[in-house]
């Protein structure tokens, strides 16, 4: 949810405008922007600031402008076209949009259809062939791919997985682009995703430090009881 998007979107413009013009406008809202989420939208309204990565005009055709974004999660795109067309005088609207990527987690990648999916499903229910299968479902781990990793040790998994939070003595290997604040994915040692969590700690000080909490847990993925419990109700932090 926290990761940037990208979009492929078709806007209608509201008038005749001048092709340089359209440029020129839309490269204006490359970078941070001020944005007050649409009427219709299930957060509160109240003015913040995004960020848009990168637009690219890809065809206009008259009043019709297809266009890609990449853009920070919580930008309203229908709402960048009408302040895009309130900024060259003729107001605009989106017609349609497509999300194509979120993160490293793009539509060219690991797509297939619903009817291919239940094909797949179908094989290994009735013959237990799961060749299929395996190509239309990737593992869960594959959407962490883009985070820093920690390994941490057997024995605080299932502390972990009980919601608790992670200490420097239940980390067995670590990446080095851990930076505090940010979030991080704790794995067990055979490369399995247990949670996912922000960094208190940065790598120089995971590796200096010999008691203290690195990562505070935000969510937990794996269910408790898969490893072997070897951690005590109530035991003092």
């Amino acid at each position: 949810m926290h990761s940037f998007k990208e979009y492929v979107g078709l806007m209608e413009l509201h008038g005749d405008v001048d092709r340089e013009r359209i440029l020129e406008t839309i490269k204006m809202f490359i970078g941070k922007i001020y944005q007050r989420p649409p009427l219709r939208s299930s957060v509160k309204r109240a003015l913040r600031v995004k960020e848009v990565y990168s637009i690219d005009v890809l065809e206009i055709n008259g009043r019709d402008i297809l266009f890609k974004v990449r853009c920070e999660s919580g930008t309203y795109v229908r709402k960048l076209c009408h302040d895009i067309g309130l900024l060259l005088g003729i107001e605009a609207h989106m017609r349609e949009l497509r999300r194509i990527a979120v993160a490293h987690i793009r539509e060219d990648l690991f797509t297939s259809t619903l009817h291919e999916v239940s094909e797949a499903l179908y094989l290994w229910q009735r013959y237990g062939d799961d060749s299929i299968l395996r190509n239309v479902i990737v593992p869960g781990e594959f959407i962490v791919a883009h985070l820093p990793k920690i390994l941490i040790k057997d024995g605080a998994v299932d502390a972990i997985a009980h919601g608790a939070q992670l200490a420097v003595p239940g980390i067995a290997i670590f990446s080095k682009g851990i930076t505090k604040g940010y979030r991080t994915a704790l794995m067990t040692l055979k490369g399995e995703l247990v949670a996912i969590g922000k960094a208190v700690m940065d790598s120089e000080e995971i590796s200096r430090c010999e008691k203290g909490i690195a990562v505070e847990i935000e969510r937990v993925v794996m269910e408790p009881n898969i490893y072997p419990r070897m951690w005590r109700r109530n035991q003092p932090q």
